[in-house]
């Protein structure tokens, strides 16, 4: 079954919460590694704290990768056994899928599901020219289940977190779009918003977007006394109770 790509949002900008953030909002969520995030999150959306992260772990190729902050492409892959779609539509849904990639919110990350359960990750969908490919049409990297290849060939600086490294393609294709996922125990949504690096990926909602930084700059202030305090000669337990009571002043 052909499943069309989902478009960009026609909603009013003030009704549409993602219209509203800005390149530098990005910017400074870019500015954080993803662990940093995760306890933001913490603060501001507490209800998350045991969900929309991965839980397993997914494999980096690239870890001096900077993290990469984009809106959510979805899909499910499979390549055990050749697609049942005609060559023509096979050829229409990559069409779709790669519109859904370069349309706006941008910057894109592909989200990809492979679901050829105890079988997934038999065969790449992503390698030099998948890479290559999407980096030109705007997409920061890949998050999937499924496997990769060609990393020494890889498009620079495309980010990738992966459930495996493989070498075959086998009868990889696309068999749906725009869809809501699971990634490694990780729910997404076609244009959430990512946020990822070699530690792994999480999505921050919407409407907590723009507090996630300040929230990251305190925990940071926050941390530093206390290793600060680790850090010096002469620490000892009630230093470290100095500290952790310092820290908790900071507002």
């Amino acid at each position: 079954m052909l499943t069309s790509a989902r478009l960009p949002s026609t909603a009013d900008p003030l009704e549409d919460p993602f219209m509203t953030l800005t390149a530098a909002d990005l910017k400074k969520l870019a500015a954080y590694d993803t662990p940093t995030i995760c306890n933001a999150l913490e603060v501001v959306a507490p209800e998350r704290r045991a969900y929309g992260f991965n839980r397993r772990p997914l494999i980096c190729p690239f870890p001096k990768l900077k993290p990469i902050v984009g809106y959510a492409r979805t899909g499910t892959i499979r390549s055990r056994e050749p697609s049942a779609l005609s060559k023509a539509d096979q050829r229409a849904m990559r069409a779709a899928y790669y519109r859904s990639i370069a349309a706006e919110p941008r910057p894109s990350i592909s989200v990809l599901q492979d679901i050829d359960g105890p079988d997934a990750g038999f065969g790449a969908f992503w390698g030099e020219v998948q890479s290559t490919i999407h980096k030109g049409l705007g997409c920061l990297g890949v998050v999937t289940d499924g496997c990769i290849r060609d990393i020494d060939m890889w498009a620079p600086g495309f980010q990738a977190l992966a459930g495996s490294i493989m070498p075959s393609h086998a009868h990889v294709h696309l068999v749906s779009i725009g869809e809501t996922v699971s990634i490694a125990g990780m729910i997404v949504k076609p244009d959430d918003l990512l946020h990822a690096d070699h530690h792994g990926a999480v999505v921050i909602p919407h409407d907590v977007a723009k507090r996630v930084p300040a929230a990251c700059e305190l925990l940071t202030r926050k941390e530093s006394v206390i290793l600060n305090a680790a850090r010096a000669k002469g620490f000892n337990a009630d230093k470290l109770m100095k500290a952790i009571a310092a820290a908790d002043e900071i507002h």
